[in-house]
């Protein structure tokens, strides 16, 4: 339904307005014709706005012309329309919003649901709206109302709600594919927008399935599918007598009418009941408790990534964990000193003794600090490091030892804090000897020991780099190695415009020596520091560079060093040892160290200015296992016949039954030798049951 005659040279006109009066400084409305779809609709009206007056009219279309419009002349004839003027919140003084609302509802509007095609609209009216001074029009507004019954405001707010049918006996999507709003899709007999002549058109070509509608097929289990030309002829037996609105489709739904925001997991566990069995004495796992029938916690690293800081310390497992934390947000914590902590026995109650240290360079902790808000505040502490150690007897605690590492920052400085928290289970009778990495093998993730025999204290392992802030090796802190992961770490080494390469080489040299301080490491997780015959191997150290033969004492004409050492690979030797009690035990058989050499030349760009430049160092770790025993080898059918071979074929005939052979070492093989043979009982009772057999019982 298009506009009338007159309407297009109307319309002409006022936008030749709009775009002419704006010269002179007059009333413009923007936009100046708007066609309306819906119950309301907005403009502005720029310009001079004082002492204006804005009135709305209905022009009535006589034989499709539109008489002329006169200011205050329809004012009273609006209908049931009502106009509404506000200042601008953007320009108050020379703009204002002009707002026409439709005050009627549409329930006089009937639409046809099921027709796909366009209806006419509903309501075709014309709105005229003028802005006129001292009875002298300024400006118009003309406004095309075309209404259609199928719109949003054709129908209450309380009609337009969704009705979910119970999900437990009827699907939530009867019609799949009917995923068009409002129009028939094509080939979905289930459209209930679809009239039956459309639905004639494709109706031998719908879509099947549950896709189509057919949400409650026949499943394989009902008697009723027993025709299937696919069905054994056991079936009759074991078939399912149910209706079909028991639809395999239904009941996975949840059943509650409001669901709980969620909430993360440790949450959810320090708010739940607390079931405090620590008077008794603890077990492994347990969580510490208080006096006030609390959790002992401590800030802890989750499965994701983020740190906690209310996680609860279990009894007998140890961690060490790193968490990064804002200034701004911070606390200083020092409710450690008045914790009370029950020691496992009823009545009883263990004290934390604390001990507290400066750190002596806080920038490993504390990066990306930004300028002090004021200068003038009072500094305060903060823990950057916080080692706790439990001593234990049975069940019981007899002993907590705490060392607080904390740094003095201004009141307001900001940045980030890398905080670390440790925990440390030992016994009551231990000393202060290096713990054991296993007894008697090496325990996976447990560090390598290893000691030094030329000097007193024999006690020392084998680190790698942990790099903080910018990555420098002067700031970098050490971690140890751990038995059975291979790791990869480095740092940035400062190299001065002075420095020549003998003096880079022996830095470079001394740097690597100094994550392999030992002499010789323990075989055993448990190999005594105080007897070297105890399971001891020594370190071999290969292709030594010598830094004292004077060659190359300067820095070339290029600015190029040779053979710099830039990297220490560590090559370890494990195999298994045997087994305790079903685990196995596995031991080092030797550890080898060679350091790689590059050649490196100094970069400083057009102008070699007094600045540093930086050298990359490295050091790598590899665990290899050798097999404990030499493996067979292969016999001579194994090597004419590969079509054998499980490692060059993808069919495996010798594992063909691969759950009751020797190669499956996931269950007891007495557990899976059961299990087979209830299977091939399973077995020899289907073919009992089988067509075959019941024919062959009737002849």
């Amino acid at each position: 339904m298009g506009l009338p005659p007159p309407a297009p040279l109307l319309l002409g006109l006022l936008l030749l307005l709009d775009v002419l009066r704006p010269l002179w400084g007059d009333l413009v409305f923007i936009p100046a014709f708007i066609r309306m779809t819906g119950p309301a609709v907005s403009a502005s009206l720029v310009g001079g706005t004082e002492d204006v007056t804005v009135s709305l009219a209905l022009l009535q279309d006589k034989e499709g012309l539109l008489p002329t419009p006169a200011c205050g002349a329809l004012t009273n004839e609006t209908g049931d329309w009502s106009l509404t003027v506000t200042p601008s919140v953007v320009r108050p003084e020379s703009a204002l919003d002009v707002t026409v609302r439709l005050e009627r509802g549409l329930q006089g509007c009937s639409a046809n649901e099921t027709d796909p095609f366009s209806e006419p609209p509903c309501i075709v009216q014309t709105l005229l709206v003028s802005a006129s001074h001292n009875s002298s029009c300024l400006a118009h507004l003309l406004i095309r109302v075309e209404i259609y019954a199928n719109s949003s405001s054709a129908r209450n707010a309380s009609e337009n709600v969704t009705v979910i049918p119970n999900q437990v006996y009827q699907p939530l999507g009867p019609c799949p594919c009917n995923l068009t709003a409002g129009a028939c899709d094509v080939r979905c007999c289930c459209d209930q927008e679809c009239s039956s002549d459309l639905t004639g058109l494709f109706r031998e070509a719908c879509f099947t399935g549950v896709f189509g509608g057919d949400v409650n097929p026949l499943f394989d289990q009902l008697c009723s599918a027993q025709g299937a030309p696919e069905a054994p002829g056991w079936f009759p037996f074991l078939c399912v007598q149910s209706p079909l609105a028991n639809s395999p489709f239904l009941g996975y739904f949840y059943h509650g009418s409001v669901s709980s925001r969620p909430q993360a997991s440790a949450e959810v566990y320090l708010h739940t009941d607390l079931r405090d069995f620590s008077d008794f004495g603890y077990k492994q796992g347990d969580p510490i408790m208080t006096v006030d029938k609390a959790y002992f916690t401590i800030p802890q690293v989750s499965l994701a990534g983020q740190c906690l800081q209310n996680a609860p310390v279990a009894f007998l497992q140890n961690f060490d964990v790193q968490c990064a934390t804002s200034l701004e947000v911070s606390q200083e914590q020092d409710g450690i000193i008045n914790a009370k902590i029950k020691n496992g026995v009823l009545g009883g109650i263990v004290t934390p003794r604390v001990i507290y240290e400066e750190a002596t360079d806080p920038d490993k902790f504390i990066t990306r600090t930004e300028t002090l808000l004021s200068n003038g505040s009072a500094p305060r502490n903060v823990n950057v490091e916080e080692h706790y150690i439990f001593r234990w007897n049975n069940n019981t605690i007899s002993e907590i030892n705490v060392k607080i590492v904390r740094v003095a920052i201004n009141a307001h400085q900001k940045g980030i804090m890398t905080q670390r928290f440790t925990v440390k289970f030992l016994s009551y009778n231990s000393g202060d000897e290096k713990e054991f990495s296993g007894n008697p093998g090496y325990q996976l993730g447990k560090p390598v020991r290893a000691l030094n025999a030329n000097r007193v204290n024999n006690v020392t392992t084998l680190h790698l780099w942990q790099s903080a802030g910018r990555g420098l090796c002067t700031s970098a802190t050490f971690k140890p190695i751990l038995f059975g992961e291979n790791a990869l770490s480095g740092c940035l080494l400062e190299v001065g415009t002075s420095e020549n390469c003998t003096q880079l080489r022996e830095n470079a040299v001394e740097l690597l020596d100094s994550l392999i301080q030992a002499t010789h490491v323990a075989m055993r997780g448990n190999s005594n520091y105080n007897d070297p015959s105890d399971g001891w191997v020594e370190i071999i150290r290969a292709d030594a560079p010598d830094t004292d033969t004077g060659a190359d004492p300067s820095v070339s004409v290029n600015g190029i060093c040779t053979d710099i050492p830039a990297r220490l690979n560590v090559r370890i030797l494990s195999s298994d040892a045997g087994a305790v009690e079903g685990i196995t035990q596995q031991e080092i058989l030797g550890i080898e160290t060679r350091l790689s050499l590059v050649n490196w030349q100094f970069q400083c760009g057009l102008t070699c200015e007094d600045k540093a430049d930086l050298f990359p160092v490295s050091a790598s770790v590899q665990f290899i296992k050798i097999p404990a025993q030499l493996p067979r080898p292969p016999t001579r059918f194994q090597i004419n016949f590969t079509e054998y071979d499980c490692n060059r074929n993808e069919v495996c005939w010798p594992q063909l039954l691969y759950p009751v052979t020797r190669y499956y070492q996931g269950e007891p093989y007495s557990q899976c030798m059961a299990k087979g043979l209830l299977l091939v009982s399973f077995f020899m009772l289907a073919v009992f049951l089988s067509s075959p057999w019941a024919r062959t019982c009737q002849v």
